[in-house]
């Protein structure tokens, strides 16, 4: 999958960091950096479609980003957390 931009709403950016403690920073170093992408359903838009992408931080934090991919293969993204016990076991299986 190639990505060739992000869109950030203000709410999900607030909702990342005050929530999640993720920053921009990172969740833009894990999708340009060869992560795991799996289609996770189908989107209201036919052709933009919700995945996640499973990878590591340049600090070595293991995130779950999910974005909407848009038909201008830019990426929307709407939520990103730390991965879940079950998402990491199943990631160090893909790499």
């Amino acid at each position: 999958m190639k990505i060739e931009g992000l869109i950030w709403l203000p709410e999900i950016v607030d909702k990342l960091w005050n929530k999640h403690g993720v920053s921009l920073y990172e969740v833009e170093y894990l999708l340009e950096s060869n992560p795991f992408f799996n289609k996770i359903g189908n989107g209201n838009v036919k052709g933009e479609d919700l995945y996640r992408a499973l990878g590591k931080t340049s600090e070595g934090r293991y995130l779950a980003v999910f974005f909407i991919y848009k038909a201008t293969c830019e990426a929307l993204v709407i939520s990103a957390r730390d991965m879940s016990k079950n998402e990491r076991k199943n990631y160090g299986k893909k790499k």
